[in-house]
């Protein structure tokens, strides 16, 4: 009924919501930067399909009486002022943005995902779930450093920038939605909390060795 929708999960859904949108957004911003016209064709599927999960969670919203853009609406701030302060500077910083960028995101989501009711955690893990970006950038590049290594200590640092610049959003989300991070204080004692963010880092590890580059 309107009106009655858990505020923590209706927090998880907009702002996912607004990230789907804005995934949308900057893959369709990264295909007119696609050196090849093939390259141009994938990121314009995964576009659609970030897209399509942006219209799955609108479905729920509308289900649970929720407005779409109020939902979204405490989020932008955050999103627009990280977007601001990573605008990649050419192809690969952009790969590199949304592959370890979005993951870091998506690994904290999955995380409180598991706190939820069951229909709500997969309506979460389905939009989640990877477009085929992954292997996209990590094959192109490996490829470019294969080609000039001399770019693997670039992107490197521009990941941890990414990193530390997600990290302090992030903060900045917990500090304004007490609902939201409520989900991850029903964990538990801190302990738990801390092996939460320990596996987080972990995937991070893993996802810049696919990538050729040092964590």
């Amino acid at each position: 009924m309107p009106g009655t929708a858990d505020p923590a999960l209706v927090d998880l859904l907009g702002l996912l919501a607004y990230g789907e949108l804005t995934a949308f957004e900057r893959m369709a911003t990264d295909a007119r930067m696609s050196p090849t016209l093939a390259d141009k064709i994938a990121l314009g599927r995964m576009a659609a399909a970030e897209f399509a999960h942006f219209e799955a969670i609108e479905r729920e919203l509308t289900r649970l009486g929720v407005d779409l853009e109020q939902a979204m609406g405490p989020f932008v701030p955050a999103l627009t002022a990280f977007h601001n302060l990573t605008a990649p500077s050419d192809w690969l910083e952009s790969l590199v943005k949304a592959y370890v960028g979005d993951n870091i995101a998506a690994d904290f989501y999955r995380e409180i995902a598991g706190r939820l009711a069951p229909q709500a955690r997969a309506l979460v893990l389905s939009v989640l779930a990877d477009t085929g970006h992954a292997a996209f950038a990590v094959e192109r590049v490996r490829a470019a450093i294969a080609t000039n290594p001399v770019v693997a200590g670039r992107l490197a640092l521009w990941a941890r920038r990414l990193v530390g610049e997600a990290l302090t959003q992030a903060q900045r989300v917990a500090v304004d939605r007490d609902a939201l991070t409520g989900l991850l204080a029903g964990v538990g004692d801190l302990q738990e909390i801390a092996g939460i963010f320990n596996r987080i880092m972990a995937a991070h590890g893993r996802r810049m060795s696919a990538l050729g580059l040092s964590a």
